[in-house]
């Protein structure tokens, strides 16, 4: 393969980039589409992805109820245009925090940033798209430039936030997202990073070294000596402290993969290794096109979320899974969702609260710790024969 410098063109022989941009597409409460799900979407997976709306709509937004959402967001979505739809979800308080692979969120500094990206075919001749700098994501294209041109965003952001020693990624990305508002007024309305620090929503990820994000700030500490570090045990604690806090939870995951986990393993930590019995989630919506027989996490159905206390043993009739790819199933979800009687809440911002709330959990898991500690001394010991 020839070599050439990153983002550097080659020879040109197709305008790989001729096709339409791809924008954030923002779901409007389309009464044609509620139709359709309501009476059209009947059986298989169409009455899977009804039985979801039904549930995130009547249940869980349901205001008596006060569930706390999970959204977990997994695969490629924010390039394909998927962040539009997130961002209508976090303007209107349906989403009060955020679980995304680290690409997602990197992606979305494109259109933050007022780059494009543009429809393509995922039958192309990917030695040619090198040669002439285009990078391809499916059937989705754009200049290696872009690339790099975000990077050099982030490296600058990190030098200028004068951020150090160790955050949670919730902080870290609170941070971008008024760094982008402030130098981007507006980008709100096209970035996910930037909405929700507007709406005070926090944004974790999983991985945090597993994305463009955690390349430059690996970068950021090799060359310029930088301390900040990114602290997944602050991440833990703090979506634990956010499931705990919460009168009801629930979640919405698209795809699955780490972020699924993620939020998942809240309702095990909390009860399995801090000792506060909890109950385990009360909804759980996913959409996703892997399959349970594979063994994975990501194709993991909540009724085997049960065992792990993932899940309330009593609620599997508030749990569907979706077999659909969440390009097609969730801007669906998202207009029906929009379009229905409980389609805005007063925002959590939570956000602001994560203080308040691990240290909540810290007091909570200090009182199970005593009464354990408590009863281990007070219980009689079990006689031992010596002599056999």
């Amino acid at each position: 393969m020839p070599h050439r410098a990153p983002g550097s063109p080659g020879h040109k022989t197709t305008n790989y980039l001729s096709g339409k941009a791809i924008k954030y597409y923002r779901p409007r409460g389309s009464s044609d589409i509620r139709h359709l799900v309501d009476g059209g979407f009947q059986a298989f997976n169409a009455g899977r992805l009804s039985e979801a709306c039904h549930i995130f709509t009547e249940k869980m937004l349901a205001p008596a109820n006060d569930t706390t959402i999970g959204l977990t967001v997994a695969g490629a979505l924010t390039p394909a245009g998927l962040g539009g739809c997130v961002i209508e979800l976090l303007d209107r308080g349906l989403v009060d925090f955020v679980i995304s692979t680290g690409a997602n969120l990197y992606h979305d500094l494109h259109y933050a940033l007022n780059f494009t990206l543009h429809r393509g075919s995922p039958f192309l001749d990917d030695v040619e798209l090198y040669e002439q700098g285009i990078i391809r994501i499916y059937d989705v294209l754009f200049p290696a430039t872009v690339l790099l041109e975000t990077d050099a965003y982030i490296r600058d952001f990190l030098v200028r936030s004068g951020m150090s020693g160790p955050v949670s990624t919730s902080e870290f990305h609170y941070r971008l997202g008024q760094d982008l508002l402030a130098r981007h007024p507006g980008c709100e309305e096209y970035s996910v990073v930037a909405s929700a620090a507007l709406a005070g929503v926090p944004i974790y990820t999983s991985s945090p070294g597993d994305s463009s994000i955690g390349m430059n700030i690996a970068y950021h500490e090799l060359m310029n000596g930088s301390t900040l570090m990114i602290d997944p045990n602050k991440d833990v604690n703090e979506v634990c402290a956010i499931i705990l806090a919460g009168k009801q939870n629930g979640c919405v995951i698209l795809g699955g993969g780490s972020p699924k986990n993620f939020y998942l393993q809240g309702q095990p930590t909390l009860w399995e290794v801090y000792g506060i019995p909890k109950g385990g989630n009360d909804y759980f919506i996913q959409i996703t096109t892997d399959q349970v027989v594979w063994g994975g996490l990501s194709g993991a159905t909540p009724a085997e979320a049960v065992s792990w206390g993932k899940v309330n043993p009593g609620v599997l009739p508030d749990t569907v899974v979706a077999y659909c790819d969440s390009t097609i199933a969730f801007p669906l979800f998202c207009e029906y969702a929009v379009g229905s009687d409980n389609n805005r809440r007063p925002r959590k911002e939570l956000v602001h609260r994560r203080d308040e709330l691990v240290a909540d959990l810290l007091r909570q898991a200090r009182e199970s710790r005593d009464t354990r500690t408590a009863e281990s001394i007070t219980a009689q010991p079990a006689e031992v024969d010596r002599h056999r």
